[in-house]
């Protein structure tokens, strides 16, 4: 009998361990690439000034504002996701960020992203729902300080703050030009 409870006790090992691995790697993918995009519309060809000038273009209100707030948010749970701190929130951040770019940037556009859909919006903001239900893992911050949220709960935060607050950004900042009717009466 001693020998059956070992061998569940070192499956269980194991498969904590899988999972902590698993969420090093997602955040060792998701959190850096969050951050380039995010420096990327500060520091990037078009600088500030261009991501303002694209979001002016998107119909976000005021546009300055929102480069900067979404260049700081990516920024900013990129680094939180990379290193595994503060469980749901970076993750609750970018489904906020992509459920904004999906409704601005990629809408009407199809699936694929190579023909500007929203694929990668679907992709990212899900990878990061998926992070916040693993958890950050034991190579983490939050390891570090013994903080352990996953699970259900936190997953339905991040999915419910990031689309909650997309939904208020939207309904308070969307303000684009109306588009000529391409209607042609004879």
């Amino acid at each position: 009998m001693f020998g059956k409870k070992k061998n569940a006790a070192v499956a269980v090992e194991a498969a904590i361990e899988g999972r902590d691995v698993a969420a090093l790697v997602l955040r060792a993918t998701l959190g850096p690439m969050l951050f380039a995009h995010g420096y990327n519309k500060v520091a990037g060809p078009g600088g500030l000034a261009g991501t303002t000038g694209w979001f002016e273009s998107l119909g976000l209100k005021p546009a300055e504002v929102h480069a900067r707030l979404a260049a700081g948010t990516e920024m900013a749970a990129g680094v939180g996701i990379a290193l595994g701190l503060a469980n749901p929130l970076p993750a609750a951040a970018t489904v906020g960020l992509m459920s904004v770019a999906a409704q601005t940037d990629h809408k009407g556009k199809g699936f694929f992203v190579f023909k500007g859909g929203w694929e990668y919006t679907a992709i990212v903001g899900g990878a990061a729902v998926a992070l916040a239900a693993l958890g950050n893992g034991k190579y983490s911050v939050d390891g570090l300080i013994g903080r352990k949220k996953s699970g259900l709960r936190p997953a339905l935060f991040a999915a419910g703050v990031g689309v909650a607050n997309a939904a208020l950004l939207m309904k308070l900042c969307y303000k684009p030009e109306p588009k000529p009717d391409e209607t042609v009466e004879a």
